[in-house]
This record gives structure tokens, C-alpha cells and sequence, in this order.
């Protein structure tokens, strides 16, 4: 806390008395602008290449959208996705149709631009598709939160992150957060409110290379 000093004893044992006062009962702290941005305050930026989703695609009327959240198990099944430009299901095998609806469940690769996906590779069958097997972020470590924490901070995310938010689980220390993209920003954010051994962000859609 700065005060002016003024070069008199009862003037600066006044100031003292004001200044231990203040310490004893501090005012909120003013957000420093070099502070870190919380989580949902900072978007994600842009792919910088091609990326790959797995999930369900799904084309109720014109366009046809790759779903990478949860998907209701109905015929056809219900689901949100990104919309899908350039697909076909020419050539596409594992498709099932029914009412005028065309689902199956792929690996689709192309190039994301915040809101939709251009197909750029035909897309693979789930079942045929083996991945790249991904490195354990936890590093096979529990996590530092606890239980109460975590649900809080999971009941938090549906505001923080809207419709990129897909879902969230707590295990072992840690909550588990899926979305629909991240380039690390997310991470980065959750890493600097909760501390790196709290949150971990799953992005559906991942870089290739």
C-alpha cells in the first residue's frame, strides 16, 4: 500500500498506525493485468494443419455433421456435431440408414476453422481405424484435488466453455475435462487456476504430425 509520507512525527505515526491497519484487514486485490486468464476467459486458437475426430457422422436433411460428444443411442441416433464440408458417402462403407437419416461411426480428417470441418482424406470405420496410441497425461500419478474440489470445479465448466464443453469426470485426483478443441490454451488456463496436478483437457479433435 503507497501513502505519502509527510516530514513530521505525527503525521507518520499516523501513517503507520494506517498502514498496519491495512494490513490487518486487506481490501480485495485488483487483478494485475499480467495475470494469468482463467479458464474460459482465453479461446483456443486455430489448427495450424490437418486434424482428425472420431465419431459419429450423422446427416439429418442436407448436411451431414461429425459428432464428438455424447451421442444418444436411439434409431437413428440424436446428436450435435460440427458440420461437415465436402463429405460424401459415396464409397463410404459401415452406413446404416433408416427414416431418410444416414449415420456410421469414422475417423474423419480435414481442416477445422472454428466451425466447420472440411473433409480432406476419405473417412476411415471406426472399426477398422488403429490410432496412435497417446501418451498418459498424468504420467501414471494421482492427482493433487480433492473430491468436493473437482465437483465444483465440474459443476463451473458447462458456463466456462459452452457448447466445446462435452463432458467431465473426477478419478484419482484429477477431473478429466472433454472438449471439442484445444491447442493447449485450456490446458495452460487450468493449469495456472488449479494447479498442474488438478485438471486434465482431452481435445476430440487432434493434430496429425
Amino acid at each position: 500500500m503507497n501513502r505519502r509520507i509527510v516530514a513530521a512525527p505525527a503525521v507518520l505515526l499516523l501513517a503507520a498506525g494506517l498502514a498496519l491497519t491495512g494490513c490487518a484487514s486487506p481490501s480485495p486485490a485488483a487483478s494485475s493485468p499480467d495475470e494469468a486468464p482463467r479458464l474460459g476467459e482465453v479461446s483456443p486458437g486455430l489448427p495450424d494443419g490437418p486434424v482428425m475426430g472420431q465419431g459419429t457422422v450423422l446427416e439429418v436433411g442436407d448436411g451431414a455433421e461429425l459428432c464428438l460428444g455424447p451421442v444418444a443411442e436411439s434409431a437413428p441416433p440424436q446428436c450435435s456435431g460440427i458440420p461437415l464440408v465436402d463429405w460424401t458417402w459415396d464409397g463410404v462403407e459401415g452406413v446404416e440408414e433408416t427414416g431418410g437419416v444416414r449415420w456410421g461411426s469414422f475417423a474423419v480428417q480435414g481442416t477445422y476453422d472454428g466451425k466447420t470441418l472440411t473433409v480432406t482424406q476419405p473417412p476411415i470405420m471406426l472399426a477398422l481405424y488403429d490410432p496412435m496410441p497417446l501418451d498418459d497425461p498424468t504420467g501414471g500419478e494421482p492427482g493433487a484435488g480433492a473430491e468436493a474440489d473437482l465437483l465444483r470445479i465440474q459443476d463451473e465448466l458447462p458456463a466456462r466453455l459452452g457448447d466445446a464443453y462435452f463432458a467431465s469426470y473426477p478419478q484419482d485426483g484429477w477431473l478429466f475435462v472433454d472438449v471439442l478443441w484445444d491447442d493447449g490454451t485450456w490446458q495452460d488456463a487450468a493449469n495456472g487456476e488449479y494447479g498442474a496436478d488438478t485438471v486434465i483437457i482431452r481435445s476430440a479433435l487432434r493434430e496429425i504430425g
